[in-house]
């Protein structure tokens, strides 16, 4: 009988056959047979054991592997909860794959939904950029295969892969980095793809269903890190919109809150009686620029700058342009890109057909808002509705300040107390009033005119429509009236005259056209507003004839004239070409000056020895002219009555055919010719 081993040597044989099952350490064929004859088992039986040694050790090493693929997996979901950095957390998961299945490279293609690609995000173990940058077309690749099918996918041999599958650019780029075999899983969220987790090697391998399993557990990591990520990107793009609405919203109340209380603002600049200037003020203090008013004529009415009303703005093609859109739309009109020049915005001013004219702003600090647009809308309204109410009592006024006027000049006896208490209505004593001034206009020039004149006239007098011209009846009397129609009348026609060219030119300023104004001499009273006005009127009829249509003329050169002939052109120049004609004619024809030695003659009261000094002439040159015009004229033209006649006529014709006399006879001081007319009559 065999001894028993002592017990030191079996305690050494026991420990072997464990290192077989439980160590890295392999334990040799003989090692362990030796051990198992010391531990005292049989021959027959050792071959069993060491089957059995053999399995255990290969289930304690699945076991080990499992367990440490378990804590990568509870190493990641850990991070998943603790790291919010997307792109770290993904970085850390493609390389804890790529230690774990000891692969060469590993990479993570992400699914792009718009141009439905895989696009190469995240890789370890690779190192050139083709592989790095790599996008996957759809249908091509085991990338596309895989998200397809949503299903992982590998192949031993890449080469040997599908043809109808593989492309240029991926076999390029797979080749640079020697990939020979693949395995792919998809990132799954419900029946989305989200992207593929890989990992290749540079040698052919087999892949294990646990090597798949745990891929494929890490790759659900990952599409939870990259929806986790979408969501946050959401979240974020989701607040960054809603604290934007916030913001705009907070503008938006801002803006209407400014825009309230402006356009209650302009509601008390129509309810308490404003014009137009205040309502600047409160639009430009508003919107922080600069803000005018024009009119239709695109004159200034009132502007928050310095510029004087009544002066005409001038406008750009462009600023036109919108000035019309807006009119045509009702809308504010903004010009970018300096477009206007210093306007930035034009709103104009409408009110049915009517075009008042337009509001413009000048540039600003800040850009024009929707609800700054629809305030300077309103403003435009409120600005024809200011015209609109305007032009109501400037009518309504109109018409009673004109009737005031026509009755004052008809002069019918018994109605001096009504004109009186009317007369008083407008601020104005009536006996106070010696001086009449006329002025004519285009017919449709007579409304602005009227409108004119009374805002320079003031309430220093009455202004009003007869016969078709602008009437002002003003006392000569009066001290610090306005414009300058008082007082500057009291030197008579002189005065009246220079007082009357302030209001024709503050006229013009505002018709835009000639304008001519004819002041009769200064009456005692009241009374004498009636024969005045006649001869002012008679006396334009005259000037109308010829030509002169844009001077202050007084009454008192044209006054024989006038007292002749009261008709119209046709008669006029009848009755000159009847006088004068064929001497008129005679030098046209033949290059001669016997009109000028005639109307020299006439001035020197018919002495030739006077007419030769005037001419430079000698006498007997001049006698034979006068024998000529004897010839031409009639011998009995010299005689008492024909001569007067004749005289007339040659005076007629040099105001009709000479700008230089027209001017010297109506100029500013109204002296004119006086000696002309004293040797004439």
């Amino acid at each position: 009988m065999v001894p028993d081993p002592p017990a030191p040597a079996r305690a050494a044989a026991l420990r072997v056959v464990v290192d077989a099952v439980i160590d890295d350490i392999n334990v040799s064929p003989r090692e362990l047979s030796a051990a198992l004859e010391t531990l005292g088992i049989a021959a027959s039986h050792q071959e069993s054991v060491r089957e059995h040694v053999h399995l255990a050790h290969s289930r304690h090493t699945r076991l080990r592997r499992r367990e440490h693929e378990l804590a990568a997996l509870f190493s990641s979901a850990r991070e998943l909860a603790e790291v919010r950095d997307g792109e770290l957390l993904l970085e850390r998961l493609v390389r804890r794959t790529h230690e774990i299945l000891g692969c060469d490279v590993t990479y993570l293609s992400e699914f792009d939904r718009e141009t439905r690609e895989l696009r190469v995000r995240t890789t370890i173990g690779a190192y050139s950029t083709e592989f790095r940058h790599l996008r996957v077309p759809a249908g091509c690749g085991l990338a596309s295969e895989i998200a397809e099918t949503r299903m992982a996918r590998w192949v031993p041999r890449y080469s040997e892969y599908l043809d109808d599958r593989r492309a240029a650019d991926i076999d390029r780029a797979v080749e640079l980095e020697g990939i020979i075999s693949i395995l792919g899983v998809p990132m799954r969220s419900g029946d989305d793809v989200l992207g593929v987790l890989f990992v290749a090697t540079r040698e052919e391998r087999a892949y294990t269903p646990e090597q798949i399993a745990l891929l494929s557990g890490l790759a659900d990591h990952a599409s939870v890190i990259l929806q986790t990520a979408h969501m946050l990107r959401n979240l974020q793009r989701s607040e960054d919109e809603a604290r934007a609405a916030l913001d705009r919203l907070t503008e938006h109340l801002a803006e209407r809150d400014r825009s309230s209380l402006v356009h209650q603002e302009l509601l008390q600049v129509v309810l308490g009686g404003g014009g137009f200037d205040q309502l600047v003020r409160t639009l430009s203090s508003a919107l922080d620029r600069a803000v005018t008013v024009i009119d239709g004529e695109d004159r200034v009415i009132a502007s928050s700058t310095r510029t004087a009303p009544g002066a005409r703005a001038v406008l750009s093609p462009e600023i036109r342009a919108a000035v019309a859109a807006g009119s045509k739309s009702g809308h504010c009109q903004v010009l970018d890109g300096g477009r206007g020049g210093t306007v930035g915005a034009v709103a104009s001013m409408r009110a049915g057909a009517q075009d008042f004219g337009a509001l413009l702003l000048g540039t600003g600090d800040f850009e024009l808002t929707s609800v700054d647009r629809r305030t300077i809308e309103r403003a435009a309204q409120v600005c024809s509705l200011l015209e609109l109410q305007q032009q109501a009592v400037a009518n309504a006024e109109g018409r009673m300040l004109s009737d005031l006027v026509v009755d004052i000049l008809d002069a019918q006896p018994g109605r001096r107390d009504d004109l009186e208490r009317r007369a008083r209505g407008f601020g104005v004593v009536l006996s106070r009033l010696d001086t009449v001034q006329i002025y004519l206009v285009a017919a449709e020039q007579r409304a602005r005119a009227l409108a004119a004149a009374r805002q320079c006239v003031g309430g220093a007098g009455l202004v009003g429509l007869s016969r078709g011209v602008v009437v002002v009846l003003a006392g000569s009397r009066d001290s610090g009236s306005t414009g300058g129609v008082t007082g500057g009348v009291t030197g008579g026609v002189t005065g009246g005259v220079t007082a009357a060219g302030a209001i024709r030119e503050h006229i013009a300023r505002h018709t835009g056209g000639p304008v001519l104004a004819v002041v009769p001499p200064r009456g005692g009273s009241a009374d004498d507003l009636a024969p005045g006005f006649a001869i002012a009127l008679r006396t334009s009829r005259l000037l109308e004839v010829l030509g002169v249509d844009d001077e202050v003329v007084g009454t008192e050169e044209y006054l024989p004239y006038a007292s002749v002939f009261d008709a119209d052109a046709r008669s006029l120049r009848s009755f000159v070409t009847g006088l004068i004609g064929p001497v008129v004619d005679y030098d046209e024809e033949r290059g001669t000056e016997l009109v000028a030695t005639l109307r020299a003659f006439v001035r020197s009261n018919a002495s030739p020895t006077k007419t030769a000094r005037m001419l430079n002439f000698h006498t007997n040159t001049i006698l034979q002219r006068l024998e000529r015009l004897d010839a031409l004229l009639g011998p009995d033209w010299r005689k008492d009555d024909r001569f007067f006649r004749t005289t007339l006529a040659v005076r007629l014709h040099e105001m009709m055919t000479s700008p230089a006399i027209r001017h010297r006879a109506s100029g500013a001081n109204g002296a004119g010719d006086a000696d002309g007319d004293r040797h004439m009559t």
